[in-house]
C-alpha cells in the first residue's frame, strides 16, 4: 500500500429534510449564486424550498440556470461574471454532477484572473475558490464530495478533467427522496458511472491494499444490487439511499487513497462525450467490458478473478475461467439495466476513432494496464 494524505473534509447531511441545513450558508457571507440545470428541481419543489430556506436566513441570492448535463465552458464564463459583478460570497449547486462540476469550476474562476478555461487545462492555477454547496438530486458522478471536475468546450471538441482541493464542496445534502423522480434511462446511467468509478480504483497495481479492494468490491455488490432494484421501483428509499452513498464514496477518495492508478475509461468514455455529447454512463457501460476484455491477460487475471470470486460469488479453479465469466456477466448486468451495448446504438461511427485515441492516449498511462492509440483504436472497433 502507497503512502496517504486522507482528507475528505465535506460535511454530508444525508435523509429525508436535510434540506433545512442550507441556512448553514449564512456561514460563508451574505450572498449566494444559485445554479441549477433545467426545470426539474423546480417541478420537484426543491427549488421553492431552498430559496424559502435562503432567504429566511436573511442571504441574496441570484441565479445562474441552464447549466448542460455536459457542462460546458460558456456556463462556467456566465457564473464567474455573475461573481466578480455582484461580488458573490458563496456558490449553491442544486442538481446531479454536471451543475455541481459547473459550480466547482466557477467558484475557482470567481478567484482567477485566468479564463476559466485555463483553470480547466492547468489545475495548478487554481489558487482559491468560493465556498462551494450543494443539494444532489443525481447519484452517479460523486461530484459532491470530491474536487474534480468535468468541463466541455463543443467548439474545440474538448472535455477535460479538472481538479483541486479549493475545490471540495463545503457541505453536501444528500437526500434520496430527491432522485425518485429520476429517469429510468438516468437511473441507469448513473449506476454505470458508479460502477465504473469504483472498478477504475478497483483495478490497480498497488500490491497489499486489501482494504480498499474489499471495500471497492462491497460497494460494486451494493449497485449490482441496488441498481435494478431502483429501475423496478424508483421510489424504493432504501435502492435510492444505498445508491446515493455508494456514488460518493466511490470517488471521495476512501477507495483511493493508498491504492493509486491512472484511469484509462474514463478517458476514453470523455472523448466520446466530446465529440458526440452522448450520455457519459452510456458511453462507461458500452467501453467498460472490452476494456475488461482487452486487459485481461495472465498478469492480470488474478485480480479479475478476486472480482469474480469476490463480487459475483463465481466459484471455479481457473482464474482466467472465473475472469471472463465475470466479464460476462458484468456486461450482462449493463444490458438489464437497459444500457446500449454498442457505440453504434448511441450513433458513434469510426469517423473520428483515431483523433480519439490520440487524446485519450496521454490520459491512459500509468494505469492497470497502459494502453497506446492503437489499443484504444482496437477498443472501440470492438464496441461498435
Amino acid at each position: 500500500m502507497n503512502n496517504f494524505t486522507y482528507s475528505i473534509p465535506t460535511k454530508v447531511h444525508f435523509g429525508k429534510g436535510q434540506i433545512a441545513h442550507l441556512d448553514e450558508l449564512k456561514d460563508s457571507g451574505n450572498k449566494v449564486l444559485l445554479v441549477y440545470g433545467g426545470g426539474s428541481i423546480k417541478r420537484a419543489g426543491i427549488y421553492d424550498r431552498a430559496l424559502e430556506i435562503l432567504q429566511e436566513a436573511g442571504l441574496t441570492v441570484l441565479e445562474l440556470s441552464g447549466v448542460e448535463p455536459n457542462p460546458r465552458i460558456e456556463s462556467v464564463r456566465k457564473g464567474v461574471e455573475i461573481c466578480k459583478k455582484e461580488k458573490i460570497d458563496m456558490i449553491l449547486s442544486i442538481g446531479g454532477g454536471s451543475v455541481i462540476d459547473c459550480g466547482k469550476v466557477i467558484a475557482a474562476g470567481a478567484c482567477s484572473e485566468e479564463d476559466p478555461w485555463e483553470l480547466v487545462l492547468h489545475p495548478e492555477k487554481i489558487k482559491a475558490a468560493l465556498p462551494l454547496y450543494c443539494v444532489l438530486t443525481l447519484a452517479a458522478t460523486g461530484s459532491e464530495m470530491d474536487g474534480a471536475a468535468v468541463i466541455s468546450d463543443l467548439e474545440k471538441q474538448e472535455k477535460w478533467v479538472t481538479a483541486s482541493e479549493y475545490m471540495k464542496p463545503v457541505m453536501a445534502v444528500m437526500d434520496p427522496e430527491y432522485t425518485f423522480s429520476v429517469s429510468r434511462k438516468q437511473t441507469a446511467a448513473g449506476t454505470a458511472d458508479i460502477i465504473s468509478h469504483i472498478f477504475e480504483n478497483y483495478f490497480t497495481n498497488v500490491k497489499a491494499a486489501d482494504v480498499q479492494a474489499r471495500f471497492a468490491e462491497g460497494l460494486l455488490k451494493t449497485c449490482f444490487h441496488y441498481g435494478p432494484v431502483a429501475l423496478k421501483n424508483p421510489e424504493d428509499y432504501d435502492a435510492r439511499a444505498n445508491l446515493m452513498w455508494a456514488s460518493s464514496m466511490a470517488i471521495n477518495g476512501l477507495i483511493q487513497y493508498g491504492a493509486e492508478v491512472a484511469w484509462c475509461v474514463h478517458p476514453m468514455e470523455h472523448e466520446l462525450s466530446a465529440f458526440y455529447d452522448i450520455t457519459h454512463g452510456e458511453g462507461l457501460a458500452i467501453l467498460t467490458p472490452h476494456w475488461m476484455e482487452f486487459a485481461l491477460n495472465e498478469n492480470t487475471a488474478d485480480k479479475f478473478a478476486d472480482y469474480g470470486r469476490n463480487v459475483w460469488g463465481i466459484q471455479a479453479e481457473d482464474n482466467m475461467e472465473i475472469s471472463r465469466e465475470a466479464i460476462r456477466r458484468t456486461k450482462e448486468f449493463f444490458k438489464e439495466m437497459g444500457l446500449p451495448a454498442t457505440l453504434t446504438e448511441v450513433g458513434i461511427n469510426r469517423t473520428y476513432f483515431d483523433i480519439m485515441a490520440e487524446k485519450a492516449e496521454a490520459g491512459c498511462q500509468g494505469s492497470f494496464v497502459e494502453l497506446k492509440k492503437e489499443d484504444i483504436i482496437s477498443i472501440f472497433e470492438n464496441a461498435l
